[in-house]
């Protein structure tokens, strides 16, 4: 893993779903390799609809900050460059099907192809690898407070990236007791859980339900 270009990504968006209407307002990320930090990429993006009154209470993004910026559309090309190929790059994120769901949907809306670029999250492993004692939830300010991360989160892309990126670095110490120590195993032990699915008949739990998205 020490070759390894990982690219730590963070969204902020101005609402919970794609599929709703709500767009990017945000992208952070940080590349590294060997621990080593190759670049950061930040911008904003114009969402192209105003932001919700309580989006901007939890983000500080107003409409005055993004309407003279550009469209997700004018930022993927620069994004893709600094991303780099899906052969030599993986993804890592805190809850990365919220941010890969904006970025998958706005890429095929606007024309381009997603690259299918390998992705690590960082609240699956964390459940995996610490017990509740050490994190009673998964979330990314605790486990940034737990692996005590230079950055704190605060719901902006860059330095919730790296916080995501702090607690990467921290997890990571952590596998060898688990016995990972490539890619690959890295990959399949950071896959997602499949739970057993409920009989109908069964009205599901409060255990079973899941829980809502938050990065935080």
């Amino acid at each position: 893993m020490h070759d390894t270009t990982f690219v730590v990504v963070d969204l902020e968006t101005s609402g919970g779903a794609p599929h709703l209407g709500a767009g990017i307002t945000e992208i952070g990320a940080v590349k590294v390799r060997g621990g080593e930090v190759l670049g950061e990429f930040r911008t904003f993006v114009n969402p192209g609809h105003p932001i919700p009154a309580y989006i901007t209470a939890l983000t500080g993004i107003t409409d005055e900050m993004l309407y003279q910026e550009p469209a997700i559309s004018e930022i993927f090309p620069t994004f893709f460059e600094f991303l780099g190929s899906d052969k030599e790059t993986v993804l890592v994120a805190q809850n990365a099907p919220f941010d890969l769901s904006f970025l998958t949907h706005a890429a095929r809306v606007h024309g381009f192809t997603w690259p299918k670029y390998p992705v690590l999250d960082t609240a699956i492993i964390a459940r995996k690898v610490l017990t509740r004692d050490e994190a009673p939830n998964c979330r990314l300010a605790t486990l940034a407070e737990f692996f005590g991360a230079t950055t704190t989160p605060n719901h902006r892309a860059l330095d919730d990236a790296k916080a995501t990126l702090d607690v990467f670095h921290g997890l990571l110490e952590r596998l060898g007791s688990f016995d990972i120590y490539t890619l690959e195993e890295l990959m399949n032990f950071g896959k997602r859980i499949k739970k057993p699915k409920v009989p109908a008949t069964t009205p599901p739990t409060s255990a079973q339900e899941p829980e809502p998205h938050q990065n935080q």
